[in-house]
């Protein structure tokens, strides 16, 4: 059966809870004692909940305490129900260089996430997920140190490619280097906080982030030269799809250290991709980026969007990805950071709010 988003984003928001005939709950506290259905780990309750076939919602309500862990949410019509960000942390320290082993395509980048979505209708609620890999000490190591570690991008959320009707409210998603990987299909965080420095927004999935804080995060080695210290977004939606990265309503901030005129909104990134005639950028991964009445901190640079190097045909990292030859766009930007030098992008195809929503909530898929 298939449900409207809209429809199903307002149910595991705003619904009185469900009769005990009609769901499952499950606990995760740090110690259980002699309580019924209750496990010490976020991975035991999403494993019991795997186990309960009825397609019927399954709640976990996670305790207050410190969870060190590396959850995938597998079942749809889960909700994982914290009791809020500064009581409920889970956290993890993987990083891509080492991650590999985590994902089923062997690729660090989404094997490193603490959060891993891979299912329909899910809510995530009343907590920090985080991903604590010391990015700010490698990043001050320098080329060159054996000690180094050169992939270190290390996400706190995957929406995996099996994820759909995902909902994060009141939650921290925290990280460095690619925080939020948005690889499925639809999904809101709403009244939270992102933070992160480098591409900490990205993927092709379908994302709104809405009512929010979007905060870019100081770096570890020291940036002076070059244009852009760090990017809010990478999207690399692909060109037949409507929807990319739209941020509406939200606060873009910076943490102390962090420069003025020093973050660029977006870049377009085009993945590395296997083709029949080889391996290189995907070309139709022309990345929509959209700031919707945000209000921003004077760190956003004045050209608002930058340039990314991609995969060549001949293997090397040549291929330079444009700004003006993607989708990137701003609505009613303010504050200080809203000032915009004209650096020529062509796309003038910016969706309001309420048609973002419409594209979103009504679009069906197989």
């Amino acid at each position: 059966m298939r449900t409207a988003f809209a429809a199903v984003a307002l149910s595991l928001l705003c619904a009185a809870p469900a009769p005990a005939s009609a769901q499952t709950n499950l606990k995760v506290r740090t110690s259980c004692a002699a309580q019924p259905r209750c496990y010490t780990t976020i991975v035991g309750a999403l494993e019991a909940a795997e186990a309960d076939t009825s397609g019927r919602w399954v709640t976990i309500e996670v305790g207050a305490g410190n969870f060190r862990e590396k959850p995938t949410i597998r079942r749809a019509r889960t909700r994982l129900i914290g009791r809020g960000v500064g009581r409920t942390r889970l956290h993890f320290d993987a990083v891509a260089e080492h991650s590999a082993h985590y994902d089923r395509g062997r690729w660090g980048t989404a094997g490193s996430a603490t959060l891993t979505v891979a299912a329909d209708e899910v809510l995530v609620s009343g907590m920090t997920i985080e991903n604590d890999f010391d990015y700010l000490a490698n990043d001050a190591l320098a080329d060159g140190d054996p000690r180094k570690i050169s992939n270190s991008q290390a996400v706190a959320v995957t929406l995996d490619t099996a994820s759909d009707r995902v909902l994060f409210d009141r939650v921290a998603i925290l990280g460095y280097q690619d925080t939020l990987f948005t690889r499925g299909k639809r999904a809101i965080v709403r009244n939270s906080l992102i933070a992160g420095n480098v591409d900490f927004i990205f993927g092709n999935g379908m994302l709104l982030i809405e009512h929010s804080e979007v905060r870019t995060r100081r770096r570890g080695a020291a940036t002076d030269g070059e244009p852009f210290a760090s990017f809010v977004t990478a999207p690399s939606t692909n060109q037949q799809q409507p929807i990319g990265i739209v941020i509406y309503r939200s606060r873009l901030t910076r943490e102390r250290g962090v420069a003025d005129g020093s973050v660029a909104l977006g870049r377009p990134w085009h993945p590395t991709t296997v083709f029949p005639d080889g391996r290189y950028a995907d070309p139709a991964a022309v990345g929509q980026a959209v700031f919707i009445d945000c209000h921003m901190d004077a760190h956003i640079h004045r050209d608002g969007w930058a340039s990314m190097p991609g995969t060549a045909r001949d293997g090397t990292k040549t291929a330079i990805f444009r700004p003006q030859d993607s989708r990137f766009a701003e609505i009613r930007s303010r504050g200080p950071g809203a000032r915009r030098r004209d650096i020529g992008i062509a796309w003038q195809a910016a969706l309001e709010i309420a048609e973002v929503r419409k594209a979103m909530f009504e679009l069906k898929f197989k």
